[in-house]
């Protein structure tokens, strides 16, 4: 089974090819890509780890990371929702964290 690091090392360059780059705060992005690996094992997808997925692959498609919401988030804040992808702009930002990225999702999508 692999493990965040792993996860880490694969998507690096197939991320920062399309102009995304990880969090330059390593245990964030670690965090998150375990809660993605949590995620994969208990649904069988890589849900957002920080959205409420409901167990059905189809609801939640447009939370499956990289979710739909990356690419209007990271142009928009230069963050996505979670902070696990930044613009090439703020991938040095040591406070890319404390940028507040609202939740473009509709309520009507959300799993409660």
């Amino acid at each position: 089974m692999m493990d965040a690091k792993e996860l880490h090392t694969m998507l690096k360059p197939i991320q920062e090819r399309k102009g995304y780059h990880f969090n330059q705060n390593h245990d964030r992005t670690l965090d998150i890509l375990n809660g993605l690996l949590t995620n994969k094992n208990r649904y069988g997808y890589m849900a957002c780890p920080c959205r409420l997925a409901s167990g059905e692959r189809e609801e939640d498609a447009d939370i499956i990371c990289p979710c739909e919401y990356r690419e209007p988030d990271v142009k928009e804040f230069g963050a996505c929702y979670c902070h696990l992808y930044v613009s090439e702009e703020k991938k040095d930002d040591e406070g890319i964290s404390k940028i507040k990225v609202p939740e473009r999702r509709p309520r009507e999508r959300m799993a409660f």
